[in-house]
């Protein structure tokens, strides 16, 4: 895909927008776009891969920043930048590698793919976190390591659901507005 004019702003236009949703108060934690985004990103740079992995980051940077602006006035509890914050950055940039395979229009495996990424990031996300204690203090046992992935189940569930409802919306969006650029450039 060459990367013009119309493609940058419609990217820009969709990561702002789910940034700007990220911070929203009252959502359930884990329903958000970042996940929806990687994949985006994925299918649309197979051949610029560096973009794949930027995007998702400019999109959580956004939002976090604006989530450490609201917490320093006071106007919320959530910080937007923290100690360990580097792994879902991590995390979050590889599971663009989920949408290299979405150039094709099978359901089949958009669905796959929409469930295979948030399934990935909770599970080694969870992992990490009881690995490293992460401030969650569960015991690094078999069944320490379970309660952590039980604890992060309501997570899970918003995040397949957040990457389904995003990925259907910046999917769709951008296969409506791609002929759209396509014949502007």
């Amino acid at each position: 895909m060459k990367l013009n004019k119309e493609i940058v702003i419609a990217l820009i236009i969709m990561i702002a927008t789910s940034a700007l949703y990220r911070v929203l108060p009252g959502r359930p934690f884990g329903f958000a776009p970042q996940i929806a985004i990687a994949l985006l990103s994925g299918s649309l740079f197979v051949k610029n891969k560096h973009y794949a992995f930027l995007l998702p980051l400019v999109s959580m940077f956004l939002s976090d920043a604006l989530y450490q602006l609201l917490y320093v006035n006071h106007l919320s509890p959530i910080q937007g930048f923290y100690e360990g914050q580097w792994q879902n950055y991590l995390l979050i940039a590889a599971t663009a590698i989920f949408g290299f395979g979405l150039q094709t229009n099978q359901v089949s495996k958009f669905v796959g793919n929409f469930i295979a990424a948030p399934t990935v990031y909770f599970l080694v996300s969870n992992f990490m976190v009881w690995a490293s204690f992460g401030g969650y203090q569960r015991p690094l046992t078999t069944a320490g390591l379970v309660q952590t992935m039980v604890d992060g189940l309501p997570f899970y569930g918003y995040s397949v659901a957040g990457t389904l409802v995003f990925g259907a919306v910046l999917f769709g969006g951008f296969k409506l507005v791609q002929p759209k650029l396509v014949s502007a450039s």
